[in-house]
């Protein structure tokens, strides 16, 4: 494809979010630099980074602006061929764009991409497009008016926008942000803080360290909102030490702010001072709990404790506190930049806005997405995410995290919401969600995450200390094959009881991925327990690896992969792997080219090639 001639400086915007610096970005940006230098291009072409895009299986990106177009997973190789032939001559190099996994079809411009252009991206709106670290581009777009338009009402004024915008905590629990907000400014006391909860722990999770890491001044900016509504003139990030990329930008933004007036003594000129500090924590999942967050920057172990009395009466160092998620405070900025007319005809009836997730397994697209509370799980899984990888059936969704459940195809056409969400026995959560298919086992994918929740459990109440455990022993007996009849029974009365005698949310969701795969999937147990099988194949003790002899050609690509030196057989003759020493890793099987590896039940002649 040829392009107009363009006489507009262009500019190439190279993401530079963890998952594409792990890829090399970085020097994917110094080697452009250096190309358009030898063409002489250097004085016609900006070279800039941004934040994450959201679209993380296709890093690293690079977009040319200001026609759009994008290339995806680029080398450092790649780079020559793009200046010459795109940006000396016009002629995009159509063989890097991103490919449709229906149609193979390349697509040049990324808003023409289904991934992209079927989202609502109102929070993610910058990500992906300005410098994280220029707080200019953060300003040219709009950053901080709404901070402006803020400091000229009145803090009452402000919570009732917050309440008519109906929005609600991001963090999982979904409460009125508004209301919230209203209890911590009329609690009695001159002292109070606000806190950003960033301790983003949920395995596959990554949509609070994304928008920390490509626009930390959106958040900020609602920060300050908040604080300046409920009267707190000290703020605290509390962030995980896992995320130096997010800590280093929010810093920055902290620092910038400070320097440019936004933050500080007398803000923007207004008799309103606010302080941020930033305060990393240590990766406890509990401290997303959030009095043992606040437990957590006392020093102190992170427990969670009863409530009440609640942190909006005595929170941090028994003073009044409010507590909201990366992305609530994000959407505080948005609303005052916007209007909350605006953010309100977004969503449905009891919860407007849009909701981000981080969405992973058996899809085709994944990466981090938005799109509007309400919207159904086909549409993010086969519209946003691409469909199922490598044609398979699709078998479940989880959604929520660790703590959350899993839905099967029938709730396919749910909208996606707190209260639809917690009817199906799942949880909105903070955004994860994990796309399963045909080959995935609902037992031991349990299990994997009730091993999180057991594993991060404080220890501090009973219910859930004991009984995570006891219900884990229960789901290692059944994926050995070594379950019984009665295990069905004891596993929802052990299931039920830490859900409801546990003191904080860990434990009253820890058993959500037992109770949904026992609704929506009990078949899977009962094979597991009455056949001694697995029906995806899946769990290693009930299952064999075997070489179909008709296949095999003798590649020895299996042998010389295999950790245990399990598989013997000379170049050119069948191979045979002896179980008496197979680990069941299953390398074999994902790294035969000819599929001549294939799973067989311990107890069953049954194959599945």
């Amino acid at each position: 494809m040829m392009l107009p001639h363009d006489t507009s400086q262009k500019k190439i915007l190279i993401c530079q979010g963890t998952g594409c610096l792990s890829s090399k970005s970085d020097e994917i940006k110094e080697e452009f630099e250096d190309q358009l230098k030898n063409f002489n291009l250097q004085d016609r072409v900006k070279v800039d980074f941004t934040g994450c895009h959201g679209f993380c299986a296709q890093g690293p990106i690079v977009i040319i602006e200001p026609e759009g177009i994008m290339y995806s997973k680029v080398k450092t190789t790649y780079i020559n061929r793009i200046v010459e032939s795109h940006l000396k001559n016009s002629d995009p190099v159509i063989e890097y764009f991103y490919k449709d996994p229906k149609t193979n079809k390349p697509i040049a411009r990324y808003q023409d991409i289904p991934f992209y252009n079927r989202q609502t991206r109102m929070i993610l709106g910058s990500c992906g497009h300005i410098n994280p670290e220029n707080i200019d581009d953060y300003i040219e777009r709009g950053g901080y008016s709404g901070l402006k338009r803020a400091l000229e009402m009145s803090p009452e004024k402000i919570i009732q926008i917050i309440k008519d915008s109906g929005l609600r905590g991001r963090g999982g629990a979904g409460f009125s942000t508004g209301l919230k907000w209203s209890f911590c400014r009329d609690a009695p006391g001159s002292e109070k803080y606000i806190i950003c909860n960033a301790d983003e722990g949920d395995p596959g999770a990554f949509m609070d360290r994304s928008i920390l890491e490509a626009d930390p001044h959106s958040v900020l900016e609602g920060m300050i909102i908040g604080a300046y509504a409920i009267g707190a003139h000290h703020g605290i990030i509390y962030v995980r030490a896992e995320y130096p990329l997010a800590v280093k930008r929010f810093r920055h933004a902290v620092n910038i702010a400070n320097e440019k007036g936004f933050l500080g003594e007398n803000i923007l000129n207004s008799n309103f001072s606010l302080d941020i500090s930033i305060h990393e924590g240590a990766g406890a999942f509990v401290c997303g709990e959030e009095t043992a967050l606040m437990a957590s920057i006392e020093g102190h172990r992170g427990n969670p404790r009863p409530r009440p009395p609640f942190p909006a009466t005595s929170g941090l160092w028994g003073k009044p506190t409010n507590i909201n998620n990366v992305k609530t405070w994000a959407s505080a900025a948005w609303i005052f930049k916007n209007s909350w007319e605006e953010f309100h005809k977004v969503g449905v009836e009891h919860a407007s806005g849009t909701a981000i997730f981080s969405l992973t397994g058996k899809v085709n697209n994944l990466g981090l997405i938005e799109v509007p509370m309400g919207t159904p799980l086909r549409k993010i899984v086969f519209e946003i995410g691409g469909g199922i990888l490598n044609n398979r059936n699709f078998k479940a969704v989880q959604t929520g995290g660790p703590s959350g459940g899993c839905l099967p195809p029938s709730h396919l056409d749910s909208p996606v919401d707190y209260e639809t969400m917690a009817a199906s026995g799942s949880i909105m959560g903070s955004g994860g969600m994990i796309v399963l298919d045909d080959t995935d086992c609902m037992v031991k994918l349990a299990h994997f995450f009730l091993t999180f929740t057991q594993a991060e459990s404080c220890g501090k109440c009973v219910p859930c200390r004991i009984g995570t455990r006891a219900m884990l022993l229960v789901l290692d007996r059944i994926i050995k094959g070594e379950g019984e009849d009665k295990d069905l029974m004891l596993l929802e009365e052990l299931a039920y009881t830490v859900k409801m005698g546990s003191l904080c949310a860990l434990g009253q969701t820890a058993p959500n991925p037992v109770l949904t795969t026992l609704k929506y999937f009990r078949e899977e147990y009962q094979a597991h327990i009455l056949e001694k099988r697995c029906p995806a194949r899946d769990c290693q003790d009930l299952i064999d690896y075997r070489i179909d002899g008709n296949i095999c050609n003798g590649c020895t690509l299996c042998a010389g992969n295999c950790p245990v030196k399990a598989i013997s057989g000379q170049k050119g003759n069948v191979h045979t792997i002896d179980l008496n020493i197979c680990v069941k890793c299953g390398i074999c099987y994902s790294s035969c080219p000819r599929k001549a590896i294939y799973k067989q039940d311990r107890n069953s002649q049954l194959v599945e090639i």
